[in-house]
């Protein structure tokens, strides 16, 4: 493991010890509200991002409320869409059992999902339906995976359903990342059959790298197969125009 990667593994560690510290000073003051939850992960997020030496920058406006879909590159996508704005997500359940990292999503509010269960399904899309009553937007990632990023993956209109159904505003997001070495975006995206602590590594050794998160509009959508398919398209595009456009790629 480089110096680099040693140094920023001792600030990650760091930076983690205090947002679990951060979680229980809150707590001693009584029970965290959802939205307590949502801003405690936004501070987390930015603390975690700082210690990575990460810098992110924001387009667009951040939603308020209702369903943000985005394409998916890496667990590291969790921490920059978190730093931007306090935010639930749904997260595949495997993700409950990672060390500190599940126990972080479970406190923060996460909603957990079962691929493999009907039931589970149905009990997150009905836990997405009550948390648009809140003033936080619900993050998913509708690919269902993370990937390579070479192109945005057919989304599964089933978990956008609750938004549709209940006339809440989606909004559209697309996630880039730039190292400044000119080293591909690919490097640093979590896909495939990577082990987590091994990817975790080489992307604490990389160069300097930028993230970039860009937000459209909130727009209603009555049918979900629609809005998957528009949704998707708006992502697509931003990515394409965050792969051509020279701000991007330096």
């Amino acid at each position: 493991m480089s110096w680099r990667a040693v140094r920023r593994a001792v600030a990650l560690g760091f930076a983690l010890a205090g947002v679990v510290l951060r979680y229980w000073i809150l707590r001693l003051r009584g029970p965290l509200t959802m939205e307590q939850r949502a801003r405690w992960t936004q501070q987390s997020g930015r603390g975690i991002l700082q210690s990575m030496g990460i810098r992110f920058q924001i387009e667009g406006q951040p939603p308020a409320h209702g369903l943000v879909v985005s394409n998916h590159l890496s667990y590291l996508d969790i921490i920059i869409l978190a730093a931007a704005m306090p935010c639930f997500f749904v997260s595949k359940i495997e993700i409950g059992g990672w060390p500190f990292f599940g126990y972080a999503a479970r406190i923060g509010g996460a909603i957990f999902l079962d691929r493999s269960s009907r039931k589970s399904s149905a009990s997150v899309a009905s836990q997405m339906s009550e948390r648009f009553k809140l003033p936080v937007p619900v993050v998913l990632f509708p690919e269902g995976t993370s990937t390579d990023g070479r192109r945005v993956l057919q989304f599964h209109s089933r978990l956008i359903d609750p938004a549709t159904a209940t006339k809440t505003p989606i909004t559209a997001a697309a996630v880039r990342y730039v190292i400044e070495d000119g080293t591909p975006e690919r490097e640093l995206c979590w896909f495939g059959d990577a082990l987590f602590a091994t990817h975790l590594a080489k992307a604490l050794g990389m160069p300097g790298f930028s993230a970039w998160v860009s937000f459209g509009q909130p727009r209603i959508y009555t049918d979900r197969r629609a809005a998957a398919v528009q949704t998707h398209d708006e992502v697509a595009a931003m990515r394409a125009q965050m792969l051509r456009t020279k701000k991007y790629t330096m």
